[in-house]
């Protein structure tokens, strides 16, 4: 496997804890692109070795989530 940044490990803590929150909101209130929008934020950065993927990746999800909740 590649080799871990800093910038990175963060990336990969950010949108891990963004989508816990997502995770917990969409369990309980029975809202499931939100709940799966969560479980894809966790896992995503475990397979993810370029940095600039993992932030890309990220923020396309963030902006889904977005979208899911508010429009």
């Amino acid at each position: 496997m590649g080799s871990f940044s800093l910038p990175q490990f963060m990336g990969g803590l950010i949108f891990g804890a963004v989508g816990l929150v997502a995770f917990v909101y969409g369990k309980k209130n029975a809202h499931w692109p939100a709940l799966a929008i969560g479980i894809a934020l966790m896992a995503f950065p475990y397979f993810i070795t370029s940095t600039l993927w993992t932030y890309v990746i990220g923020a396309v999800l963030c902006a889904a989530l977005f979208l899911v909740r508010y429009v």
